[in-house]
């Protein structure tokens, strides 16, 4: 429990670290690395060079700070974090590591106003934090791995087959090594890979994109301009080839709820609401399927998901192109915009609403669906950015 003179003190530097938070984040990380080069596997650097960890980070310190006497309003954060941290492998002596470094970096930009007494508090209240995310952490561990098939850490899987899904969308089939089962898991989680490239360990989190209920795991990637991953997978991984999986993790899960459902995705977006869509669809539950892509040559999962719509009475379809071929003129042109979304989604705005794509996209669809007045505890998404970049015009 954190002490009262403590909360005072971190209620008068509060000012002081959220003006500076950037700069703190910002130091923290190569400080880190510095010290500790050994984590460095567990951090995007992608992310790292565009600056969105940083700046995810200094909000969650903020908002944290901010909230100590009512920590209830960051569950859904907190939530965030612990499976994200699951996926990782995130275990209890790495929070020393980065509560060290944290305060350091605090130190160095703060200069003489981070007394010791200042640290300290500010030191008792990351303290306070990793015993709430190492005991969170500690249950979905124990849970993944008392389920059939399930497992804690990494665990060896073999890629089965490749298919590809589009001109830069290629699905992966992972089945386990050891030949045992595969635990279960909730339409919208994801798994984590744990690859070596040219000696180099690399994590990354994708989607599971196939239903619940299969002998493997798939995953279905996006080949990126420059992307470390995204190309190793499409090109060099073979079937075959062994890699280490963390059980799937992820708080983004289809409800069991029997209001209409809005999948809503643009691009590789589609991976969640894929595997979400079957499940909804044997429920009975009325679904309606947007999905957008540049064109057709660029839109996965089409021939599934028409194959869906002629089974299924209780779905709908429809797909947007932003930038169509000749041949695509029978779809809609453009982008799911308020305008759009307010003749494709029930006039009465009782629905759930699942939606996930590139980051223009989800800015859209956010304020859109905003606009249109769908109840915001209705309007369930995956973001790992800043929430201010979604409410931004």
């Amino acid at each position: 429990m954190l002490s009262q003179r403590s909360k005072d003190i971190i209620a008068a530097t509060l000012p002081a670290v959220k003006a500076h938070a950037n700069e703190i984040t910002g130091t923290f990380y190569p400080l880190m690395f510095e010290r500790y080069p050994e984590v460095k596997a567990y951090f995007n650097q992608t992310h790292q060079s565009q600056g969105t960890q940083r700046q995810a980070l200094a909000n969650a310190v903020v908002a944290y700070a901010a909230n100590l006497d009512r920590l209830e309003v960051l569950g859904d954060a907190v939530s965030l974090i612990v499976h994200k941290h699951a996926s990782l492998n995130i275990l209890p002596e790495h929070y020393p590591i980065v509560g060290e470094c944290l305060l350091a970096a605090v130190r160095e930009v703060l200069g003489e106003a981070a007394t010791d007494e200042v640290l300290g508090a500010w030191g008792e209240a990351y303290q306070q934090l990793a015993d709430i995310l190492i005991n969170a952490e500690e249950q979905v561990y124990q849970q993944n791995e008392q389920k059939k098939g399930g497992w804690r850490g990494e665990r060896t899987f073999v890629l089965k087959r490749k298919e590809q899904e589009s001109a830069v969308i290629t699905s992966f089939y992972f089945e386990p090594a050891d030949g045992g089962p595969v635990a279960d898991f909730l339409p919208g989680q994801y798994t984590g890979l744990v690859l070596n490239i040219d000696g180099q360990t690399v994590r990354r989190n994708y989607s599971l994109s196939d239903r619940p209920g299969q002998p493997h795991y798939r995953i279905s990637v996006k080949r990126e301009p420059g992307g470390l991953v995204s190309n190793y997978l499409h090109d060099r991984l073979q079937v075959g080839d062994e890699v280490s999986l963390t059980a799937p993790s992820g708080d983004f899960v289809l409800n069991s709820e029997q209001r209409p459902l809005v999948l809503l995705s643009g691009g590789v977006g589609i991976t969640p609401t894929i595997s979400m869509l079957e499940p909804a669809l044997q429920s009975g539950r009325e679904v309606h399927f947007l999905h957008g892509a540049i064109n057709s040559e660029a839109h996965a999962f089409r021939a599934q998901i028409d194959e869906l719509r002629r089974d299924y009475e209780n779905l709908y379809v429809t797909y947007c192109y932003s930038d169509p071929l000749p041949h695509d003129e029978e779809h809609p042109r453009g982008f799911f915009d308020r305008d759009r979304l307010a003749t494709l989604i029930p006039e009465s705005r009782d629905v759930d609403v699942y939606f996930l794509g590139p980051k223009p996209f989800m800015r859209l669809c956010y304020q859109a669906l905003n606009a249109l007045k769908v109840p915001a505890d209705r309007i369930r998404y995956e973001f790992f950015g800043p929430l201010e970049e979604l409410q931004s015009s």
